[in-house]
């Protein structure tokens, strides 16, 4: 798989080892930046990974901050991407399982490499379970139409 990735200066410290990591199990690498840890701006940074992934120049991404939350939120505004932040190999796992998540989020400063390695080598791995979650990611999805209204207030859920 060809594999998009980037930081800010807070998560830059671990990019280059989870750059490494994502090689070593056989995939591309995208390196989006930065090249320094100088201080950038995160939004620029989930801007791009998510675009490339939505564009299918990249079949997946991982972005990288402070606490992986603001570049995953960015990242997941991008039509056509389901972008979370990340913290344990489960959710890495569910995330692609259920929701057939495109690209995680990383914590640089409070998940330690060696976890965040794991995590990413889970998200790579995990296959998209379809069946009953098919129609969960389609609905995640409507949320990119704008001529989507939105679901009623009055909707119960309720055949």
């Amino acid at each position: 798989m060809r594999i998009a990735v980037a930081s800010d200066h807070a998560g830059f410290i671990q990019k280059a080892p989870i750059i490494e990591h994502i090689r070593s199990l056989g995939h591309e690498v995208i390196d989006l930046g930065p090249a320094t840890d100088d201080r950038v701006d995160y939004p620029d940074f989930g801007d791009k990974v998510g675009r490339m992934v939505a564009r299918g120049d990249a079949d997946r991404g991982v972005v990288i901050c402070g606490t992986g939350l603001g570049i995953a939120m960015t990242a997941d505004k991008v039509p056509g991407i389901r972008a979370t932040a990340i913290q344990t190999v489960q959710f890495a796992e569910l995330c692609r399982e259920h929701n057939d998540c495109n690209v995680i989020g990383l914590s640089g400063r409070f998940v330690p490499l060696e976890l965040n390695e794991q995590i990413v080598g889970t998200f790579l791995t995990t296959e998209f379970g379809g069946g009953r979650h098919t129609g969960r990611v389609q609905k995640i999805m409507r949320e990119d139409d704008p001529s989507f209204e939105g679901v009623p207030v009055d909707f119960t859920g309720q055949e």
